[in-house]
């Protein structure tokens, strides 16, 4: 998006310290595939025939994506981008022309998204850059899930949690909100399927829809056992190799021996593998900060994880993104 500095922008950008933001955003606008987002969008965004005409979907995009990144409520994340000017230079705001793009506004957008269902098509669309790029291949997938926390409270007009969510036990502790189910490629970690489900459901029970058909081999946890019987496993995905984790005290009951030995080892290394689903935990929760869903109800929610999980990929195949730019 050409855009024409103003001298607050040009004061800026003559400063001597670039801030991390100013490095994040500036390689998140260099890898995120623009246009082929605002194609995706465009059809389905207000042309402007009546009322007020609408802002361009590739401003708001920015602004949506900045709330992702950045953990911030409609009104909050409106204040925020009055108050940075990295934030205003990313959107492509001049305040000596024109105003930030408001909370209503964005709450607009964001509702034109799910009613759609354009954020499932937004992690398709990377997905599909990714592949082109030979980053996200077929070969394998890695299963898990994550559970994330929704409010308990009952202090709202309701008197009510949302009915939604659900509480589960994990170890120890309860938990109260839902689940990120992930099917992610075994090579690169880059997540392809994304579902979304109260807490109470079992990882087991959406394992077939986290594949998407094309892999020889699925990697899981000990949380997975007895994927391989489930009907619709063998009804959708019957040759489909699980190398599925075996249970702690499985192992520990082996004799001492060679046996246990290599078992350990074989362990580790299936371990190995199933590590790299954990990157695209660990940038949704650390990096963006999304550690509690913002929303009541689950199709706002895991709308919001494709989002999420679709920026997630961009974070992690960023070098291979940029490596052309830098030659």
């Amino acid at each position: 998006m050409e855009r024409q500095l103003s001298f607050a922008q040009s004061e800026y950008a003559r400063k001597k310290k670039t801030t991390r933001r100013d490095k994040f955003l500036a390689e998140m606008e260099a890898v995120v595939p623009w246009a082929r987002l605002v194609a995706l969008i465009a059809p389905h965004y207000p042309k402007g025939r009546r009322g007020r005409p609408p802002l361009g979907v590739e401003r708001m995009l920015r602004v949506y994506f900045l709330q992702q990144w950045y953990v911030l409520a409609d009104e909050a994340l409106e204040d925020t981008i009055y108050d940075s000017q990295a934030m205003r230079g990313f959107v492509g705001v001049d305040l000596g022309a024109e105003g930030v793009p408001d909370a209503t506004t964005l709450l607009g957008f964001r509702h034109l998204l799910e009613r759609h269902e354009l954020t499932r098509s937004l992690l398709a669309e990377v997905n599909a850059l990714l592949t082109e790029r030979g980053l996200l291949l077929r070969a394998g997938t890695l299963v898990d899930a994550t559970i994330i926390a929704a409010p308990s409270s009952t202090k709202n007009r309701a008197r009510a949690r949302d009915p939604e969510m659900h509480q589960t036990k994990k170890g120890n502790q309860w938990h109260f909100g839902m689940k990120a189910h992930i099917g992610a490629d075994a090579d690169s970690g880059l997540v392809h399927r994304v579902v979304g489900t109260a807490a109470h459901v079992s990882d087991l029970s959406q394992a077939h829809a986290l594949l998407h058909g094309e892999e020889q081999a699925a990697h899981a946890d000990a949380g997975y056992t007895g994927v391989e019987k489930r009907a619709e496993i063998l009804a959708q995905h019957p040759r489909v190799e699980w190398r599925v984790a075996l249970k702690r005290g499985k192992v520990k009951a082996l004799a001492e021996g060679w046996v246990k030995d290599l078992t350990q080892g074989f362990e580790t290394l299936k371990a190995r593998v199933r590590a790299r689903v954990e990157h695209p935990f660990h940038i949704v929760k650390n990096l963006f900060h999304h550690r509690k869903v913002r929303y009541r109800g689950l199709a706002k929610n895991t709308a919001q994880l494709h989002t999420l999980f679709a920026l997630a990929n961009l974070v992690i195949a960023k070098r291979a993104l940029l490596a052309p730019a830098r030659a």
